[in-house]
């Protein structure tokens, strides 16, 4: 049996508003890697897999970004990096498989849900453990205030993201629908620019996987020709403040919206 085309493929898959998605669509699916998973679509339609092994595959990948940031130097930060583009590689091929075979769920849903917490939780808490030298030169220790650091930021991150998922559950359990994009709007005329600065400013995306995987690869780059661990301690810090910052801000974002309206 043939293979489907990418232009078969693609009005299945890609349904119109898949990529508009203003919270539901990544920045590097809409700019590239959508465009590489149609062409992996391909050769995974027509075989046993399912979609929900695929988003399995898709929580391995991103924890084992995090756990490969153990590894010491520029080699760790490479291999976490393009172990978060797999991860977001099979991100975008599990509900194209789905739509494409009509077997898209709620436990795919779910299980993907659980796979964005679990990857980049597990990313930030091995960049603080990468920052607090497990490694250490004989004679030195390990530094663990940076491990609670990395902790922190991964904290705020999955925090981050109940805080938009609790808006889906306290609507449904109070019998109204989801909320719409428009709803998101602030009340406050302060706050709605405060909010469109911070979206332009966009630093909250720093503790997202993809992201968080290219700041910790460019601090060890600047590691790299400094010596030391100066640049991804500083990363650390800086991701910790923003978790921090961000959740709080996304917090008050939501009250003062008509999301629960």
């Amino acid at each position: 049996m043939p293979k489907p085309s990418v232009a078969e493929l693609r009005p299945v898959v890609h349904p119109e508003g898949v990529k508009d998605r203003r919270s539901g669509e990544h920045w590097a699916g809409r700019l590239y890697m959508r465009e590489i998973s149609l062409r992996c679509d391909r050769y995974l339609v027509d075989t046993r897999i399912t979609p929900n092994q695929l988003t399995y595959l898709m929580v391995v990948a991103g924890v084992l970004a995090g756990a490969a940031l153990l590894v010491p130097g520029l080699t760790g930060a490479l291999v976490g990096a393009l172990l978060i583009q797999l991860y977001l590689l099979l991100d975008c091929v599990d509900g194209e498989i789905a739509r494409w075979r009509g077997q898209t769920s709620v436990t795919g849903v779910y299980l993907d849900r659980i796979g964005h917490y679990l990857a980049e939780a597990a990313l930030l808490v091995g960049f603080g453990l990468r920052a607090a030298d497990l490694f250490a030169r004989e004679g030195a220790s390990a530094n663990w205030m940076w491990a609670f650091l990395g902790t922190v930021a991964a904290l705020g991150a999955i925090l981050i993201k109940a805080e938009t998922d609790l808006v889906d559950v306290a609507r449904a359990r109070s019998g109204m629908p989801a909320a719409t994009d428009a709803a998101a709007t602030p009340r406050s005329a302060g706050l709605a620019v405060a909010r469109r600065a911070a979206a332009a400013l966009k630093f909250h995306r720093l503790v997202g996987g993809v992201e968080a995987s290219l700041l910790i690869l460019a601090v060890a780059i600047a590691d790299m020709i400094a010596g030391g661990l100066f640049y991804t301690r500083l990363g650390v810090a800086v991701l910790a403040g923003v978790a921090v910052l961000q959740t709080v801000l996304h917090l008050v974002s939501i009250l003062a919206s008509r999301r629960l309206k």
